[in-house]
């Protein structure tokens, strides 16, 4: 088991790294497309460890095993936003529906501990209710957004490039929320914890995310933006 925490927290640390010179960096260069595909490796390894962890060390298993879960259903659906598998159209429905029915279900689960929480005066078995409710609106966000795209196709320019960021994003902003999580745990055995620089690195996330949610979605702006458009055989730069 020693090994599975060694690849946990290497991993994690090699995805924080990755997916914040992917975040700042220009979209779709080289430099973006290769540290997020490190940023994807790592975190799916960071994810699995995770899981094991607390499954077979029983370490917050209702906490931890939902949020390897969405974690890696976040940078999987957001890789194959922009680079589809060439895969036939039934097997590509079904793969669709599974990472919706694994959002769904997480969203669900999370939202019942939730609801558990607030009806046993606040906690379940230890925890708040905020972080059950936090992935709970994840995963149903993320389902919904799912059986969007089920119901009216491939997203496709402004609409394709904001869901690849927002889902990227939200499995960065988990991986800092916990890297936040462990740094306050050691910043207080010191005895003190600054809070801003505890929650620096969610914010950050949150903060680029919505500017460039913004910039792509409401502003119209690709300007600057190398995209990567898919095609059957093939796959082909272009600039916006």
């Amino acid at each position: 088991m020693r090994i599975t925490y060694v690849i946990h927290i290497v991993a994690g640390t090699l995805g924080l790294v990755a997916g914040y010179v992917a975040l700042y960096s220009a979209k779709g260069a080289v430099t973006h497309r290769k540290s997020g595909m490190l940023f994807v490796y790592a975190m799916l390894a960071m994810a699995v460890a995770g899981m094991t962890i607390a499954a077979v060390r029983s370490r917050a298993p209702e906490i931890n095993i939902p949020a390897g879960l969405i974690t890696s259903y976040f940078v999987i659906t957001s890789l194959v936003t922009v680079r589809p598998p060439d895969a036939g159209a039934k097997r590509w429905r079904w793969f669709e529906i599974g990472a919706m029915l694994v959002a769904l279900a997480v969203g669900l689960t999370m939202l019942t501990f939730g609801l558990e929480a607030i009806a046993n005066g606040g906690k379940r078995n230890g925890f708040p209710a905020f972080p059950f409710f936090m992935f709970a609106m994840f995963g149903l966000l993320g389902a919904g957004g799912d059986l969007r795209v089920m119901r009216s196709g491939a997203p496709k320019g402004a609409s394709r490039l904001a869901r690849h960021l927002w889902r990227m994003s939200m499995a960065l902003f988990i991986a800092a929320l916990s890297f936040s999580v462990q740094m306050a745990k050691l910043l207080s055995k010191q005895g003190h914890v600054p809070g801003i620089l505890v929650a620096l690195p969610m914010l950050l996330v949150l903060a680029t995310m919505l500017y460039w949610l913004w910039r792509v979605r409401f502003k119209r702006s690709l300007r600057g933006v190398v995209l990567v458009r898919a095609h059957a055989e093939n796959s082909t730069l272009v600039e916006a």
